[in-house]
């Protein structure tokens, strides 16, 4: 509770703050197991924020758990909610170990519309080799609540 005091006065980490980070990388994939893979890749995006003590944000993680992804209409909403949360943000964060998708381009395009500072950033020696648990759970600490797959590939 300390460090969320300290966060909420400025004073975490000597009076610097976490810098807030929008992450692009690759979501969709050609197959489930691709898709699985880019989310994996996704998570271990934020863990590497994290590490830099960044607070990052991935709306590509998070909006598509409460939007269906096949309708048009519910991912055009979580584009344009995410496109909220980029021009707000300190800085974007492209990682581009999977390539560049046209998807990511585009929230390019609107950082560079806004202003946003952009780096390029890679994860050297990342490999995605745990198709069969949970991509959701990268931390694999917990039963994941999406799809109740324990740490071990087992559902609880």
């Amino acid at each position: 509770m300390d460090a969320l005091v300290a966060v909420l006065s400025g004073r975490r980490g000597g009076g610097v703050t976490m810098r807030r980070v929008q992450i692009i990388s690759p979501f969709r994939g050609q197959t489930p197991a691709e898709q699985r893979r880019n989310v994996a890749y996704a998570q271990a995006a934020m863990l590497d924020c994290l590490g830099r003590d960044e607070a990052p944000f991935a709306p590509h993680l998070l909006y598509p758990a409460v939007l269906d992804e096949s309708e048009p209409e519910q991912r055009a909403q979580g584009i344009v909610a995410g496109v909220a949360w980029l021009v707000v943000a300190e800085c974007v964060a492209v990682y581009e170990d999977l390539g560049v998708s046209e998807g990511m381009r585009a929230e390019l395009r609107a950082a560079a519309a806004a202003g946003v500072h952009v780096e390029r950033r890679s994860l050297p020696g990342w490999a995605f080799e745990s198709p069969v648990l949970c991509p959701h759970n990268v931390a694999r600490r917990y039963p994941c609540l999406l799809c109740a797959v324990s740490d071990k590939g087992e559902m609880p």
